[in-house]
C-alpha cells in the first residue's frame, strides 16, 4: 500500500510541474478566462458539490463531531455561490505575474530588471473547509502556479466535487487540470510524503489548520514553509472606548462565526474603564450564550461568569466561548497579547487616538485594527477576492495570503557583451 501511495503521489506530483510550466507561459487573459470559467463550472456543479458535502457532513455527525467543527466543514447553496463569487473576483484583479516591479542601468551599461514570477508548484494541507480547495485554486491560478492540495479527510467527498468542476473548467479554457489537483485518498501517510517535496517536485507548502497540523509541518517539511497559525484573538476595551460601539464590535469579533480564525478568543479591558465597560460587555456576551470564563473582575460582574484558568489564554476556542481579563491600560494590553497571543489578529476600541496608535504600532500581529472587528481578518475583505490562509510568520508574507503572496521574483539583465574585469 505504501509503494502504491508513493508511487500515485509521485506522478501527481510529476504532473503538476509540467503543467506549472504550462501556466508560466499564460498571460494574463488566458489565467482570467479561466477563472471565470472555473466559477461558471461550480456553479454548474452545484447540486453535486452539496450531494457531496451533505455526505462528508452527516460521517462527521456520525462520528461524534462537535457543532463547530461541522460549521466549519458544512457547503450552502450560498457557500457555492460564494466560493464561485470568489473566483471571479480573483480574476477581476490587478494581475501581477511578469509586472515589472523595478529597473536601473548600471554605469557598465548592464540593465536591470525585478520582475514578478510564479512559485511554481505549492502544496496546500488544510483541515475541514471545503470551500478552500475553491479559494486556494483561484489564487494559485491567478498567479501562475500548479496546485497540489490535501484537504481533511472529514471533507473529502466534498473537495473532490470541487476539483471535478476546476477540472471542467480548465479543460473549456484550454489550460491542463493538473494544474489542480487533490490527493484522492484520506491516507494520514500522504501528508509525510507531500512534505517531503515529492522529490523536487513541490516548491512550497501551505498547512491551514490546527496547532498540531502546522506543527508537524514545520517539523516535517524539507521544502519552504508558509504557516498559517491558530487565531488567538484579542479584542482591547480602552478606558475611552464609546460604550454602545465596544459592545457591537466585541459582539460581532466573538459571535458572528466562533469557528473563524479571525474570531476573537480574548476580550481585556481597561481596569480604569471597567466599572462603566466591563459590566454591559459581559452581560451582553452572556445574553448572546457565550460562555465566559474570567479573571476576578469578570466573575464579579455577573454571577454566571466561570473562573479562567492559565490555560484559557492561551486558547483558540473556535466555539462560542471566551476569555476576559481587566489589564492595566494599552500597555497592559498590549503585554497581554506578546504573552499569550499568536501574531494573527487584535482589535482595539478607543476613541483616544494616541491610545490607538500606541497599539496599532506595538502590537506585533499581522493584522491590528482599531474599532473594528477582528473577523475583519479575512482576505475577501481587504479586497483580495480570496485567501488561502492568514500567514503569522514574518518571511516572505504576512495576514491574508493572495494571489501576489503566491509570486516570488527573478532579475532580468541585458546586456551587449559586457564582461566582468
Amino acid at each position: 500500500m505504501a509503494e502504491e501511495l508513493n508511487s500515485l503521489l509521485q506522478h501527481i506530483g510529476t504532473a503538476a510541474r509540467a503543467a506549472a510550466r504550462v501556466l508560466a507561459r499564460t498571460d494574463k487573459s488566458q489565467r482570467a478566462a479561466a477563472l471565470q470559467a472555473i466559477a461558471a463550472a461550480i456553479r454548474a456543479h452545484g447540486p453535486l458539490i452539496i450531494g457531496a458535502n451533505q455526505r462528508d457532513v452527516a460521517g462527521a455527525i456520525e462520528a461524534g463531531a462537535k457543532a463547530a467543527f461541522t460549521d466549519r466543514l458544512k457547503l450552502s447553496p450560498s457557500g457555492v455561490e460564494a466560493m464561485a463569487s470568489g473566483i471571479e473576483t480573483v480574476s477581476w484583479l490587478p494581475d501581477v505575474v511578469g509586472d515589472t516591479e523595478a529597473e536601473w542601468t548600471r554605469p557598465n551599461g548592464l540593465r536591470i530588471a525585478r520582475v514578478r514570477v510564479p512559485i511554481g508548484v505549492i502544496g496546500i494541507i488544510y483541515e475541514s473547509r471545503p470551500n478552500v480547495t475553491g479559494d486556494a485554486a483561484g489564487l494559485c491560478l491567478k498567479s501562475g502556479n500548479a496546485v497540489i492540495l490535501r484537504g481533511g479527510s472529514e471533507a473529502l467527498q466534498s473537495t473532490l466535487a470541487i476539483r471535478d468542476a476546476i477540472a471542467a473548467g480548465l479543460a473549456r479554457s484550454g489550460l491542463p487540470s493538473d494544474a489542480v489537483q487533490v490527493v484522492p485518498t484520506a491516507e494520514r501517510d500522504a501528508v509525510g510524503s507531500l512534505l517531503s517535496g515529492l522529490n523536487g517536485c513541490i516548491d512550497m507548502i501551505i498547512p491551514r489548520g490546527g496547532k498540531s497540523l502546522v506543527a508537524r509541518v514545520q517539523k516535517e517539511a524539507r521544502v519552504p514553509v508558509l504557516a498559517h497559525l491558530d487565531g488567538n484573538c484579542h479584542v482591547y476595551v480602552d478606558k475611552a472606548a464609546d460604550l454602545e460601539k465596544a459592545v457591537r464590535i466585541v459582539l460581532n469579533a466573538k459571535m458572528r462565526r466562533v469557528s473563524v480564525c479571525g474570531a476573537a478568543e480574548t476580550l481585556l479591558v481597561d481596569r480604569a474603564g471597567a466599572g462603566r465597560l466591563i459590566g454591559p460587555l459581559v452581560k451582553a456576551l452572556l445574553d448572546a450564550e457565550c460562555d465566559v470564563r474570567g479573571d476576578q473582575t469578570t466573575c464579579a460582574a455577573d454571577p454566571r461568569v466561570h473562573p479562567a484558568e492559565e490555560e484559557d489564554w492561551f486558547t483558540e476556542y473556535l466555539d462560542a466561548v471566551i476569555a476576559v481579563k481587566v489589564v492595566d491600560g494599552v500597555d497592559g494590553a498590549i503585554a497581554h497579547i506578546a504573552r499569550y497571543g499568536s501574531s494573527h489578529t487584535e482589535s482595539i476600541v478607543t476613541e483616544d487616538r494616541v491610545a490607538a496608535e500606541t497599539f496599532l504600532k506595538e502590537v506585533d500581529s499581522a493584522i491590528v485594527l482599531h474599532n473594528a472587528s477582528t473577523q475583519f481578518a479575512d482576505g475577501g475583505e481587504f479586497g483580495f477576492g480570496a485567501e488561502v490562509g492568514i500567514a503569522t510568520g514574518r518571511l516572505h508574507a504576512r495576514g491574508p495570503v493572495g494571489a501576489r503572496e503566491l509570486t516570488t521574483f527573478k532579475y532580468v539583465v541585458r546586456g551587449d557583451g559586457q564582461t566582468r574585469p
